[in-house]
C-alpha cells in the first residue's frame, strides 16, 4: 500500500512538472478577426491573418512547424494581432458594417469574408497582412516555413515596407533563426 502511494506521488509530481514545462512553450496569441479589428482601433497594431481550413494538410503543417518556432512566435506576438480565419467557418463575422456569412456550396462551402479577402481565389493556407488602419497590404498563398516567413514578418511587422522595397530590405536583412 505504501509503495502504491509513493508511486502515485511520484507520478503526480512528474505529471505536474511536465505540464509546467509544456506551459512554458511559447505560443502565438491567436484571436478572432472582430477582436483584432477592435483591438487595433484602440491600440493600433498590424494584423496577421492565417486563412486555413480544417482539412488542409499544409495548414496543419504550418501550425505544427512554422507557428511553433519560438523566433516566429516572438515576431508575431510583438508586432501583430494574430488571427486564425477558418475559410469554412459557419459563424458570421461583422466588418465595416457588413455581415459576412457562410455560403453553402455543395460538399464544401466557404465564408464570405475569406472569399472577399482572397478575391475569390481560395487557396489554403494564405497569410494576409493588414496595416494599423485596417487596409489589406499583402496576401501570400501557400505553405511558408520559418525561414521563408521570418523576413516577411519583419518586413511588415516593423513596417519596413513603408520605407524600402522588398529587394532592398532582403539585401540588408539578417535572419535571427
Amino acid at each position: 500500500m505504501v509503495f502504491i502511494k509513493i508511486n502515485t506521488y511520484i507520478f503526480s509530481t512528474l505529471l505536474l512538472l511536465l505540464v509546467g514545462l509544456s506551459s512554458n512553450a511559447q505560443q502565438i496569441q491567436w484571436i478572432g478577426f472582430e477582436e483584432a479589428i477592435a483591438k487595433s482601433e484602440k491600440e493600433p497594431k498590424n494584423i496577421l491573418i492565417d486563412i486555413y481550413t480544417d482539412w488542409c494538410g499544409y495548414c496543419k503543417k504550418m501550425d505544427q512547424d512554422t507557428y511553433r518556432n519560438n523566433a516566429i512566435t516572438d515576431i508575431i506576438n510583438e508586432n501583430f494581432y494574430a488571427v486564425k480565419l477558418n475559410a469554412e467557418q459557419k459563424k458570421s463575422i461583422y466588418y465595416k458594417g457588413k455581415e459576412y456569412k457562410y455560403i453553402n456550396n455543395g460538399r464544401r462551402g466557404y465564408h464570405e469574408l475569406a472569399a472577399s479577402i482572397l478575391h475569390g481565389k481560395m487557396s489554403y493556407p494564405t497569410t494576409v497582412f493588414m496595416d494599423k488602419n485596417g487596409r489589406f497590404i499583402q496576401k501570400i498563398p501557400g505553405y511558408l516555413d520559418a525561414e521563408t516567413i521570418e523576413p516577411i514578418l519583419v518586413y511588415f511587422g516593423e513596417e519596413r515596407h513603408l520605407e524600402e522595397s522588398w529587394e532592398t530590405f532582403l539585401q540588408e536583412y539578417s535572419s535571427k533563426l
